[in-house]
């Protein structure tokens, strides 16, 4: 009966230290997602050839701090509601980021999709002036090439009625920048947070769905002025950093040319590996 008992207590002991050390490893595998790496699979050409369909790229988290979710609850279309842990050093400029695709099906308004990554390269940094110039990006704080060359090279040697009209128009869509396209853009200010800008018609679309992203605030033209929900608006301080981010495949890319800026609380992390 003694032997008996000595083994099925050695059974119930192993079986109990084997699902400890399973439990152990999962959890280190999600601890470590959360705060160290991940990885993703890569399903379009837009970054190309920097990044190919098929690739798998691993994003460290530790370069820019990993972002901590203060609500598990995704399913609304609301904003992020995070905070974020310090990294080692900012994002620089051609930077490849993987982030979480901000804007709702109509660009309209910022919304979270957890499940909804983006990959593409930084071209503008909070506090820069960004323009594209015959097809090449050009930045007032960065002297050096954005993005890749070569890409470029084929956009700005392509006649403009070469380029399908879906794909030569860009943000911000209205009649005040019809002559803005992806060989011509800009120049289009990137705010960071504290900076007060003045708001006025002539500026309100491209920083109409960042204000009200901000707020939670309608806002609107009345009589040729603009309203922040109630009250007037003349200039607005912003709170947060914002990004413009650009795939590599310059003719093949929804990127901010198309749909704007992205808020820094959507970024997941800088791409430290290719695989």
């Amino acid at each position: 009966m003694k032997k008996k008992s000595k083994s099925r207590y050695s059974i119930i002991n192993t079986l109990f230290y084997g699902i400890l050390s399973a439990i152990s490893i999962i959890l280190l595998y999600f601890l470590l997602r959360l705060f160290v790496a991940d990885q993703f699979p890569v399903n379009t050409q837009s970054m190309s050839p920097t990044i190919k369909p098929g690739d798998r790229i691993v994003v460290n988290k530790l370069i820019f701090g990993p972002r901590i979710y203060k609500s598990l609850d995704f399913s609304s279309d609301k904003g992020l509601k995070s905070f974020r842990i310090k990294g080692y050093r900012g994002i620089r400029h051609n930077d490849i980021i993987v982030f979480n695709f901000p804007y709702s099906k109509n660009w309209s308004s910022v919304s979270f999709k957890i499940n909804y990554v983006y990959t593409k390269r930084c071209i503008g940094l909070p506090g820069d002036s960004l323009s594209i110039v015959n097809g090449f990006y050009r930045n007032n704080n960065f002297t050096d090439s954005l993005g890749y060359y070569p890409n470029q090279l084929v956009l700005s040697n392509s006649y403009m009625d070469s380029i399908d009209s879906g794909i030569l128009k860009a943000f911000p869509y209205m009649s005040e920048y019809i002559h803005w396209n992806i060989k011509s853009f800009g120049p289009l200010y990137i705010p960071k947070a504290g900076d007060l800008l003045k708001i006025g018609i002539e500026n309100l679309k491209l920083y109409k769905v960042l204000i009200e992203y901000e707020t939670g605030k309608e806002l609107k033209v009345i009589d040729g002025n603009l309203y922040l929900g109630i009250k007037p608006l003349s200039y607005y301080k912003f709170t947060k950093n914002y990004y413009f981010l650009g795939g590599d495949n310059v003719m093949n890319s929804s990127d901010s040319r198309y749909f704007g800026l992205v808020p820094e609380e959507f970024i997941i992390g800088v791409v430290g590996w290719i695989i």
